[in-house]
């Protein structure tokens, strides 16, 4: 038995309450090692006498088979659903290799009698109770949310009364990081039929106040809209139509810094230590400018070295109260669905504990989605975010399929990763998305193969998690990064390639219509070679089987034996055929199956 391999921790991501009453209990082992495991268990109060003339007392274990959920080139890993009759329990695992079998339990590993260890409660594994309060409990509409990232400057110019003095016109160059377009909340609300077609429900709009630049991530009043995009009661109109139409909005919080043109910076400037300001920033030395008004790099700190965001600090009591004012602002007198938090991974703990505190006493079905790249655990324990960008589940999807860096393993592997990275409950609500305003565009990440692209998008709505695409991807807008991601939306039809948006709108009414493809159900994968990927999608309802060759040839696939000879349903073609053993794929395409029967 590989013992080095094995690995449970109680109350973390290998052990949580799933909802009120069940636990989700995770084991990893090493792959192939380990042939049955049991979930070896008992209430900690529940004991029987078994010898009343000498007061000998049995703890009630009981043993539950525990399923194989994922296997990898280096580990397999298990998972049992428990519901503990009151709500508490102490646990090990009984795993049994064909040749020994082992206790496995918080203090080591024992012979399955062994009277050292049998009644010795205290050193098994314990969950001692599952207090409602520390659930993790994310909005349930988020589960059933599609969304759609909007960069406004870029999308669409619906009030040009509105435009800045330099704008150019709409897309007719490549975008600068100067270049204005137009973009505003009224082009928002004049394509919210073309969004609600595409069946769209959640709309993610970046930073809509008061900026100077075309991204507004340079904030200089939080509590008015930029006046190139619009005016508070724009805003509110768009907000109240969008939720007519079953969509939610998400705004874009900057938290982490403000923009150097802000009265506060400028107060900075202008009075040096004795600006009542200074305490709202990190400032290592006086002045922070030079006698020509020019940022002395280092005097301040500030969003990576970008002198025109100085980094505010929200350990002070003024700054703190002053932003959670601006976040409850904007649900109590617009009523916003979410914040989008931007670099959320270089902001205190405290606050975000804070922050959720006053965003759900305001809503308390808000969505607080974080912008950190790695593993995000620490916040996402209940008291902070709801969710985090997945970029690991797209790291995973781009390197496969669309700039084909890594293999099958290691995508199942990454996935694998990602998936037991969070207990279940915290990835039906994960942010996933394959592309956004900073990074290269899906399209030229696949170097424009059209097929590949498809694939990704495919992999993205059969995943668990709340999907995203970036604005113009159903159109087929490419773009290298920044600024060239950020170009105009294309509205001239004769210049959209509308197979993007047939597709990926016919992906959306898939996933609501079958809610085990998103996050009604289980993954299993069932076969990985080759470059090619399979697996099946399943509840106690329902089973679908996702097929993908992401080779330039074709391949074929063993069926799994459920679909073998029976009626067969290709659900994103309807196509309804008898299956043979084995199935045939074109170079970059897929199938998703169903039994017809």
């Amino acid at each position: 038995m590989k013992k080095e391999a094995i690995y449970h921790k109680a109350k973390s991501n290998y052990a949580y309450a799933y909802d009120k009453e069940t636990l989700h209990l995770r084991l990893r082992t090493a792959k192939d090692d380990i042939k049955s495991v049991h979930l070896y268990c008992a209430d900690p109060y529940e004991w029987t006498c078994v010898n009343e003339g000498i007061n000998e007392w049995a703890w009630n274990r009981q043993a539950y088979p525990v399923q194989k959920e994922f296997s990898t080139s280096l580990y397999d890993y298990w998972m049992v659903e428990f519901k503990p009759p009151h709500k508490r329990f102490k646990y090990g695992f009984i795993l049994n290799d064909g040749e020994q079998e082992l206790l496995f339990c918080e203090r080591g590993y024992f012979e399955v009698h062994d009277p050292g260890i049998i009644n010795d409660s205290n050193s098994y594994f314990s969950f001692p109770y599952m207090n409602e309060e520390d659930i993790f409990n994310a909005p349930a509409w988020v589960k059933d949310t599609m969304w759609y990232q909007i960069f406004p400057e870029r999308f669409a110019n619906g009030n040009p009364d509105l435009n800045p003095e330099n704008v150019l016109p709409w897309g007719s160059c490549d975008p600068t990081q100067e270049t204005f377009f137009g973009g505003d909340l009224q082009g928002i609300i004049n394509q919210l039929d073309h969004l609600q077609a595409l069946g769209i429900n959640g709309l993610y709009l970046t930073p809509i106040f008061e900026s100077p630049t075309t991204h507004k991530y340079d904030t200089i009043n939080y509590y008015e809209i930029d006046p190139h995009f619009g005016d508070k009661q724009t805003f509110k109109t768009l907000v109240t139509q969008a939720h007519e139409r079953g969509m939610k909005i998400m705004l874009d919080a900057v938290f982490n810094h403000m923009g150097d043109t802000s009265p506060q910076w400028q107060d900075v400037i202008k009075h040096g230590e004795n600006s009542r300001y200074k305490d709202w920033f990190f400032i290592n030395s006086f002045p922070v400018v030079d006698e020509g008004g020019q940022a002395i790099l280092g005097s301040y700190e500030t969003f990576g070295f970008a002198t025109n965001m100085p980094k505010l600090n929200t350990n002070n009591k003024e700054v703190k109260a002053y932003l959670l004012d601006i976040a409850t602002y904007w649900i109590t007198e617009f009523d916003i669905d979410a914040w989008r938090l931007d670099v959320a991974n270089e902001i205190g703990h405290a606050f975000w504990r804070d922050f959720r505190k006053a965003v759900k006493a305001a809503k308390p079905d808000t969505y607080i989605v974080g912008e950190t790249w790695h593993d995000s655990t620490p916040w996402l324990l209940g008291d902070q975010f709801d969710s985090v960008m997945n970029y690991p589940l797209t790291k995973a999807i781009i390197e496969f399929v669309a700039t084909d860096t890594t293999d099958e393993v290691v995508f199942v592997e990454t996935l694998v990763d990602a998936l037991y990275r969070y207990p279940q409950n915290v990835n039906e609500v994960m942010f996933n998305l394959l592309d956004s305003h900073d990074t290269v565009r899906l399209l030229s990440l696949a170097n424009g193969n059209k097929n590949k692209v498809t694939l990704c998008y495919t992999m993205l709505y059969s995943l668990p998690g709340s999907p995203c695409i970036f604005y113009g991807s159903e159109v087929g807008i490419d773009g290298e990064y920044d600024p060239l991601c950020r170009k105009c939306m294309v509205w001239d039809e004769a210049l959209q390639d509308l197979d993007y948006f047939n597709h990926i709108q016919k992906l959306i009414e898939l996933r609501k219509t079958h809610d085990v493809i998103g996050n009604g159900g289980f993954i299993e994968f069932i076969s990985f070679h080759d470059k090619t990927v399979a697996y099946r999608k399943y509840n106690d309802n329902e089973s679908i089987y996702f097929y993908f060759n992401n080779n330039d040839s074709a391949k074929s696939f063993t069926l799994h034996p459920q679909l073998q000879s029976t009626q067969v349903i290709d659900l994103y073609t309807a196509n309804i055929f008898e299956a043979p053993s084995s199935l045939k794929l074109e170079p970059f395409s897929f199938a998703i199956l169903k039994c017809a029967k």
